[in-house]
């Protein structure tokens, strides 16, 4: 069965390589093209049935733009990602935007081919548990906890980072103290401080903002935290008075 389709890709060779197969197949290729820009406003003027869109970077912010608009003023046109060994989340990011399907872009052209009749028949063009993968990422979306954790943990001494550890871990204040050698009037004032930094009420509130954003792990890789709270010890007891 004939397919009009475009390919787009923003590498020309790939683009017309992959369009002269399926010519060779006996499929209506109306163009192959690789803009940098524009390629939402090509399809459409060309309104082919199916539209072969590669990307090398499914998980960038904005690369499935184009799908959006495609879908949006010809939402008959079935899109066919080709992109690289995919992530669950390029995947959801594919889909979300409106995309048929997703093929690797080292697949045979009998198994492109094959995509592009499910796609153009309506169908998922993907195998079952990559499409799986995808829809349990865009229905729970992993936590970016990196960008806030690590502005958080920027927010703390190393003295008050291991406070943060060891509250998480459920120590009172008389554990504290004792696990890093200072008088519990210290470990309370390096407690406030935590609190007032993390912007909580409550030492359960600031354990809960530390697993959430991932400031504990940062800090756990990090190493050292609690070796560094211990040797500042002496100067916290100062501190205390």
């Amino acid at each position: 069965m004939v397919v009009r389709l475009m390919v787009v890709d923003d590498h020309r060779l790939l683009a017309e390589a992959l369009a002269s197969a399926l010519k060779l197949r006996g499929h209506r290729v109306l163009a192959a093209a690789a803009p940098s820009a524009g390629a939402a406003d090509l399809v459409v003027s060309r309104a082919p049935e199916v539209c072969l869109l590669g990307t090398a970077t499914p998980a960038a912010p904005g690369v499935f733009d184009p799908v959006v608009r495609i879908k949006k003023e010809r939402p008959g046109i079935a899109v066919v990602v080709l992109g690289p060994v995919p992530s669950p989340r390029g995947i959801a990011a594919a889909f979300a935007a409106g995309a048929s399907g997703y093929v690797r872009n080292d697949e045979r052209i009998e198994g492109v081919e094959r995509a592009m009749m499910k796609a153009r028949a309506g169908e998922s063009a993907i195998a079952p548990q990559l499409l799986q993968q995808a829809f349990e990422e865009l229905l729970h979306p992993a936590a970016q906890p990196d960008d806030e954790g690590a502005r958080l943990l920027q927010l703390l001494t190393p003295r008050e980072v291991e406070v943060l550890m060891r509250v998480a871990d459920g120590e009172d204040t008389r554990l504290i103290a004792a696990g890093m050698e200072i008088a519990p009037s210290t470990a309370r004032t390096h407690v406030q401080r935590v609190l007032m930094k993390l912007e909580v009420g409550s030492r359960l509130e600031a354990a809960a903002l530390a697993a959430r954003t991932g400031l504990l792990e940062r800090a756990a890789r990090g190493g050292g935290a609690r070796a560094g709270g211990a040797q500042e010890a002496g100067g916290a007891e100062a501190e205390g008075g």
